[in-house]
């Protein structure tokens, strides 16, 4: 019998259990949480980047050659390319804020701060 683990997105605190051996993109799927991609899974596109806490680094196998040309120093920060990151345990993932709604938020407290 194959043990599974479990997986947490955050946002929106969704959880998953799935095999070993699963990408954290297939996993995020199988969650109905979306993570935008553009290259099928190829390591291309960057799009897909999500953020491990350091605590949670173990329960993905290491970054493969094509995730380290990609991420760069971006690896040191956390960030794994979720088609690339292989799941081996139990872990938590940050999803990043979409850029657009970033940009609105800044804009917004912004506007806050300016009224005060």
């Amino acid at each position: 019998m194959m043990r599974e683990t479990q997986i947490r997105f955050n946002p929106p605190q969704k959880v998953v259990k799935v095999r070993p051996g699963t990408s954290v993109l297939r996993a995020a799927r199988e969650a109905r949480v979306h993570i935008a991609t553009r290259c099928g899974g190829k390591a291309a596109c960057l799009m897909c980047k999500v953020k491990v806490d350091p605590k949670h680094a173990d329960a993905l196998r290491p970054p493969n050659d094509a995730e380290r040309r990609k991420l760069g120093s971006l690896l040191d920060e956390g960030y794994r390319l979720a088609c690339q990151a292989i799941i081996c345990g139990s872990a938590e993932v940050e999803l990043p804020e979409d850029p657009l709604k970033a940009a609105i938020r800044k804009q917004l407290e912004q506007q806050k701060l300016d009224e005060i």
